[in-house]
């Protein structure tokens, strides 16, 4: 029993440096993904663009460095990370295959919000349906027709032709 604790004992103090340095470098990432959110939707604000994307972005970049943070400090760790880092490749794979109408919608949304081929306010007729625009959000944007609301997914407005009928600044 004593050769078996004396083995524990040893392999801790062998494992411990790694995974203080791990544990560190986590933090480390951590500390990041919570600041660098902040000062990307505070240089959205000064630059006067759409919070929307900002804070898609930002939310974005938070996943990603924790992610990556976790990754580095399990490798750091001395854990073989490779058989995770093809996992997430597969699994990212299949994910964007699986909501691929839905990224699509995202995508597009993100796209309208940049360019600005229309804004809130104006009066657009596209894939048929004609009103006034409501609301822009990553997925759909709403029109207010005379008697109803219309939503149209941002992958149609993207692919199909728009006609802005009148603009209001």
């Amino acid at each position: 029993m004593d050769k078996l604790a004396q083995k524990f004992i040893d392999q801790a103090t062998t494992f411990a440096p790694k995974l203080s340095v791990s544990l560190f470098i986590f933090l480390i990432f951590y500390v990041v993904a919570l600041i660098l959110p902040v000062i990307v939707r505070r240089v959205g604000r000064r630059k006067n663009l759409d919070q929307a994307v900002f804070n898609l972005i930002a939310q974005l970049v938070k996943a990603a460095l924790i992610i990556f943070g976790a990754i580095t400090a399990l490798g750091t760790a001395g854990i073989d990370i490779s058989a995770l880092v093809a996992g997430l490749g597969l699994t990212g794979f299949a994910l964007g295959f699986a909501f691929k109408d839905v990224l699509s919608n995202v995508l597009a949304g993100v796209l309208i919000l940049i360019y600005r081929p229309f804004q809130k306010n104006d009066r657009i007729s596209v894939a048929g349906f004609e009103g006034t625009v409501i609301q822009i959000d990553l997925r759909y944007t709403t029109l207010q027709a005379d008697d109803k609301k219309v939503l149209i997914p941002n992958s149609t407005l993207f692919t199909k032709p728009i006609s802005v009928l009148n603009t209001q600044k």
